[in-house]
């Protein structure tokens, strides 16, 4: 009797766990509600699961998620350069995962601006894609196919995993598809920079750390829970297993807006800010070393003339510090203590024209003021 997606990606899990009971006494989960039902996705049959002596399980949620799974790679013609003629050929390799029957997820610095797109899925099949939507900043784009890939749409988390989940990142690094490697949820709320070049100062707001392997190509690939659902998509390695992924709560603010208008518009407050450290605390009379520290404002953006830079500096232990700016504690009712979090709340509570209560330490006092956000310029 053939058991559906569920059963056996449960099964799979359970295997795992007791695989890695002689280390850990217990390992987190995500059993979060996944946010793109309506987008069409359905059980998938897959064969049991072999008998827990034969392997660790992993093999039942790869075999359920690899279908989901392509490798992705663009082409540029050849194109009039002030040097002269340069070259055409390939631009791009990466991966993506269905996130509904036609539609593909990948990352932005996969895409690029191609003249071609081509998609391999798992039954080695090449179908033409084209381009939907693309958000640099978020480091995302989604690429409508011309055929049909495998396999059936991931479910997409709605809630971030614990620090402790396995995980497996399934894609095709180094363009050998079908690869996956195994690790655990190493961080959660991570500030990173955008892959894309376009995206310019900017950084990606909750992005997923983890252990598993990331290589050239498995940019734009799944990283999914032992029940097969996408916690993050790969985006970038700083490191022996140090990679991050564009969390699942980033995917569901900004791919229904690709989908539905080819862009995504964040919300910004122009300030540049530092995190309050005992250095700046100290330096500005705070009383305690939390928050983040407006550096200076931008003229003329939401939160000129509401919110204060730094006006000079002083010197603390030998250490150069701003003063005279504003220290942010919360937004809205939402604590500030580091710069993750006012990017978090950017990202994924706010949108451009909301205004928010903005709490802040300035002369020693602690008050709110209003700043109605803008939407960030265009890269």
């Amino acid at each position: 009797m053939e058991r559906t997606r569920r059963e056996v990606l449960g099964s799979g899990a359970a295997l795992a766990a007791v695989a890695a009971a002689g280390c850990l006494d217990a390992i987190g989960g995500t059993d979060g509600e996944t946010a793109n039902d309506a987008a069409g996705a359905v059980p998938q049959t897959d064969p049991p699961v072999d008998d827990p002596a034969s392997g660790s399980g992993y093999d039942a949620v790869y075999d359920a998620v690899a279908p989901s799974v392509a490798r992705v790679q663009t082409y540029v013609e050849s194109r009039e350069t002030i040097f002269g003629p340069g070259e055409g050929g390939e631009a791009g390799q990466g991966s993506g995962f269905l996130y509904d029957d036609r539609r593909l997820v990948t990352n932005d610095h996969v895409i690029g601006d191609p003249d071609t797109i081509r998609v391999q899925g798992a039954d080695e099949r090449w179908v033409n894609a084209t381009v939907v939507g693309r958000d640099p900043y978020s480091d995302l784009a989604v690429v409508e196919l011309d055929g049909d890939l495998p396999g059936d749409p991931l479910p997409v988390a709605s809630e971030l995993p614990d620090i402790g989940s396995e995980v497996l990142v399934v894609g095709a690094p180094l363009g050998l598809e079908g690869s996956a490697t195994q690790g655990i949820v190493s961080g959660r709320n991570r500030t990173i920079p955008a892959s894309s070049t376009a995206a310019g100062r900017y950084s990606i707001a909750d992005a997923i750390q983890t252990d598993a392997a990331l290589n050239p190509g498995n940019s734009g690939g799944p990283i999914v829970t032992l029940d097969g659902t996408v916690v993050a998509v790969a985006t970038a390695t700083q490191g022996e297993n140090l990679g991050f992924g564009v969390s699942a709560r980033l995917v569901n603010e900004v791919v229904p807006e690709l989908i539905a208008s080819g862009s995504y518009d964040h919300s910004y407050m122009g300030v540049s800010v530092l995190e309050v450290d005992p250095l700046i605390a100290a330096g500005n009379d705070l009383p305690e070393a939390r928050g983040v520290y407006v550096r200076g404002v931008v003229d003329g953006g939401p939160a000129d003339g509401v919110l204060r830079g730094a006006t000079g500096e002083t010197t603390v232990e030998g250490a150069s510090v701003p003063t005279g700016g504003d220290a942010i504690v919360s937004l809205d009712d939402t604590e500030v203590a580091e710069s993750a979090d006012l990017s978090q709340f950017l990202a994924l509570e706010a949108r451009p024209g909301d205004t928010v209560s903005v709490g802040v330490v300035r002369d020693g006092d602690e008050r709110t003021v209003e700043v109605t956000l803008g939407e960030r310029p265009d890269p």
